[in-house]
This record gives structure tokens, C-alpha cells and sequence, in this order.
């Protein structure tokens, strides 16, 4: 069987009736005749890995589309919002909205809408496929926006003014979470706690706090007439330092037609979560007004005086220049048509 094989694939061309020697005058044809029997095995084969190569390119093109397609579908009209779609957006910066020309991350969307449905099932035990449910959901997927929507334009603004926040800020930050009466909180308790009611690890809860502390700074460096108060009040106490808080508010509002909130906290834990104040506040002298207190709530500048404390809790009065100059100005960009959303809510 072999040898038919071999026979046939090495078929003798004709030859010269004097040629059927190999001889230096024959030993070309010999040659071409043994090379032309290999031929008809190697030409199909190389047509053939071409038609290969160009078939798996199309079919790799079609499948791209084709995901492509179905991604698209699943983001867009079917809003799927299961963990797999979550951690592809995670990945793979795809824009739920824009404002201003600067994209909203669907991954940070779906981060804090998520969580708030999270909390709403696990904690509210609320059920979501209920009349009230839904309204929940509507409400929640409109609050997750607006969020999302705040922070994207102020990562705008802080390339603009080239703010940014580094990792010693986020760490205090988290630090400053992590104080109670009862002494600091572990890293991993304070992580337990977070994934318990937000479902959040730290990694995505550092991430929010960056975003949280960018859009503060901004906040505070665009308000020219919050910064403005401030030094007035700054003037006012430097030549009156016992002027009553209440007094000072009164003045800065006169002054500056900014309403100063004048208020009085009661006795209330020194790690209160208020921002740092009480902490601040513990750490003063009686009737003595501070300097100026920026709290990591971000809502505007505090001056404070310790009224009273104890072993554990402090009450102290203040007054709240706030601020608004960046929500006049999301305002203005989002009634001027200039954020477009990708997603019904």
C-alpha cells in the first residue's frame, strides 16, 4: 500500500528515451520532476491555512460586534444593574451621562445605586417589587445620578484649578471616621461595618471618599463670597474677640447677604460625626472662639466655642458659613441643557 503511494506521489515524468539515467545533463528535469510531485501537496495546504486566517479574522470581527452589541444593550435599554455588569464597568470606563462635556462613569453609578438598594432589601427589609418599591427604586436611581453627576462636574472644575486629593488625605479621613469614645476602630471592624450596611469594600469606599473630598475642595475654592465672609469674620474677631457668636452671624448676614447659621449643639459625644467639631471643640478652652474649621462634611466654614464638657462629651455653640457657589453653578450648567443622560430613571 506504501509503495503505491509513494509511486503514485513520485510519479516518473517522461523522459528522453536516452534521459532515463540521472546524468550531469538530466539532472535538472530529474529534479523539477521530484519537486513537481511534492506541489500537489504543499499549494492546497498554504491555500487552505490562507482561507483559515481569513475566516477566523471575520468570525473575530463578527463576535466583537456582536458583544459589543449585546453590552450595549444590556447598559443602555435593559439598565441591567447585576454584579457582572458592575465589575465590567468597574473595568472598562463606559459613560452613563455627561456633564459639561465630561463623562459620568456607569461603574460609579451603579457603585452607589447598588449599595442604596442593598441597604434598602437587607436593612429596611423593604420589597422592592411593591408599588412603594418602586417608587424607592425611581427615587434611589435619580439620587445615585445627581451624585455621580456633582462629582464627575467636579472633576471638571478641580483639572481646571488642578486640585487633587492624595492618599494621606483619604487616610485621614478614614482615620477621623474611626475615632469613638470607646477608643479608635480597627481598619478591618471599620470594613466589616461598611460591607454589612453599604456593601462596599475599602478599596470602592476610598474611592467614594476621593471623589467626596475632590468635590469639596472645589466647593471651597470657587466660593469667593463664602471666603469673603470669612475673612470678615476673621476682621470683626481680631478687634472684638469677645463678640457673642450669635452677634457675629448676625453681622456676616448684614454684611454679607450670606444667611451665617448661628446654632448650639447640646451635649453631644467628642466624636460626634458632625465633621470633626466636637472634636475640634474638646479640645478648646472655655469661651474662647476658634479659628475658622473646615469639617470633613464639607457644608461650609464653622467658627466654634466650647460651652461645657466632661469626661465624654462636650457642648459648644457655633455659627455656618456655607457655601454655595458650586450648586449655583451644577444649577446653571443642568438647566442650560448641558447634561445628557444615556439611561431613563
Amino acid at each position: 500500500m506504501m509503495k503505491k503511494i509513494f509511486n503514485k506521489l513520485f510519479k516518473k515524468a517522461e523522459l528522453p528515451a536516452d534521459s532515463s539515467r540521472i546524468t550531469t545533463e538530466t539532472i535538472a528535469h530529474h529534479r523539477e520532476r521530484i519537486l513537481a510531485g511534492g506541489r500537489r501537496f504543499k499549494y492546497p495546504i498554504q491555500y487552505a491555512r490562507h482561507k483559515l486566517v481569513f475566516n477566523a479574522i471575520i468570525i473575530s470581527f463578527v463576535a466583537l460586534i456582536l458583544i459589543l452589541v449585546i453590552g450595549w444593550w444590556q447598559l443602555y435599554p435593559a439598565q441591567n444593574t447585576s454584579e457582572f455588569i458592575y465589575r465590567v464597568t468597574r473595568v472598562i470606563p463606559v459613560p452613563v451621562a455627561s456633564v459639561d462635556g465630561q463623562p459620568v462613569l456607569y461603574g460609579d453609578y451603579l457603585m452607589k445605586y447598588r449599595s442604596s438598594i442593598y441597604y434598602l432589601e437587607q436593612k429596611e427589609r423593604v420589597n422592592l417589587k411593591t408599588e412603594d418599591g418602586e417608587r424607592r427604586i425611581t427615587y434611589v436611581k435619580q439620587k445615585a445620578m445627581d451624585d455621580v453627576v456633582a462629582e464627575s462636574y467636579a472633576k471638571k472644575l478641580a483639572s481646571k484649578l488642578k486640585l487633587s486629593v492624595d492618599d494621606v488625605e483619604i487616610e485621614f479621613y478614614l482615620k477621623s471616621q474611626r475615632q469613638s469614645n470607646s477608643g479608635e476602630v480597627s481598619l478591618q471592624a471599620y470594613e466589616s461595618v461598611i460591607m454589612d450596611y453599604f456593601n462596599w469594600n475599602l478599596e470602592e469606599y476610598r474611592y467614594l471618599i476621593k471623589n467626596e473630598l475632590l468635590r469639596q475642595k472645589v466647593a471651597y475654592q470657587i466660593d469667593t463670597s463664602a471666603n469673603d465672609a470669612v475673612e470678615k469674620a476673621k476682621l470683626v474677631l481680631s478687634s472684638d474677640p469677645t463678640i457673642s457668636l450669635k452677634s457675629l452671624a448676625d453681622n456676616l448676614t448684614s454684611q454679607t447677604g450670606i444667611q451665617v447659621k448661628y446654632g448650639t449643639s447640646g451635649l453631644v459625644p467628642k466624636y460626634n460625626k458632625d465633621g470633626g467639631l466636637a472634636i475640634n471643640a474638646s479640645q478648646m478652652d472655655k469661651n474662647i472662639i476658634s479659628n475658622v474649621v473646615k469639617p470633613t462634611t464639607g457644608d461650609g466654614y464653622y467658627f466654634i466655642k466650647l460651652l461645657d464638657i466632661n469626661d465624654s462629651q462636650v457642648n459648644y455653640e457655633y455659627i455656618n458659613i456655607p457655601l454655595s457657589k458650586f450648586s449655583i453653578d451644577l444649577k446653571g450648567v443642568i438647566d442650560s441643557g448641558k447634561v445628557k443622560k444615556y439611561i431613563s430613571l
